[in-house]
């Protein structure tokens, strides 16, 4: 089967037709040659196949949308939404102090978190921690939040899944307590003022 009807003479060898589409650039002359049979057919697939997605999702409603179908994956996981993050996480909670739960932080810190924090807290990818400035609130439990479902859009990832509640809290407890060192070379301040 041939995949296209390209014609290569000015006129038909059998109907005497004209060939030529008039357009002339350069002494480059177009041949007015149909589009191959394999690109057509491409196209009408696709047309049939925007009228069988738009019948499937906007009329019968049959299929959700992509957005509809991650947040029905999200509430079968049990993460709360977005607007519920805050209610998920006790904020009457207060930092630990004894010295072997701040241990346990500083060997989890030197795990997992100092790879964006630097082992000061002063800052490489992720932000600087031991300043008065705070992108996500700086009491407690919102460094407990923070910690727990992660900031996508920042590049931090959720460790909730990679540490238990108590992990965190300990983890979350080291850090509040470099606010206020002063490591070598920190990353400039982003985000508010603490109070």
């Amino acid at each position: 089967m041939e995949m296209h009807d390209h014609k290569n003479i000015e006129k038909d060898e059998l109907t005497g037709d004209k060939l030529l589409s008039g357009h002339d650039y350069d002494n480059i002359k177009e041949l007015d040659n149909n589009l191959p049979k394999w690109w057509v057919w491409l196209f009408i697939i696709t047309i049939v196949w925007s009228v069988v997605y738009i019948f499937v999702f906007d009329v019968i409603k049959v299929a959700p949308y992509q957005q509809k179908e991650w947040e029905n994956e999200i509430a079968a996981a049990g993460v709360p939404a977005q607007g519920q993050i805050s209610a998920a996480i006790d904020t009457t909670i207060i930092a630990l102090t004894d010295q072997a739960s701040l241990d346990e932080g500083k060997a989890i810190w030197q795990k997992q978190c100092k790879v964006c924090h630097l082992e000061g807290g002063q800052g490489l990818v992720g932000p600087n921690l031991t300043d008065n400035y705070s992108i996500h609130g700086c009491e407690y439990w919102k460094v407990v939040k923070v910690i727990t479902i992660g900031v996508p859009e920042k590049g931090m990832i959720s460790w909730k899944t990679q540490l238990n509640d108590a992990d965190i809290k300990k983890v979350a407890s080291f850090t509040m307590t470099l606010r206020g060192t002063n490591p070598p070379n920190p990353k400039a301040p982003q985000g508010d003022p603490c109070k």
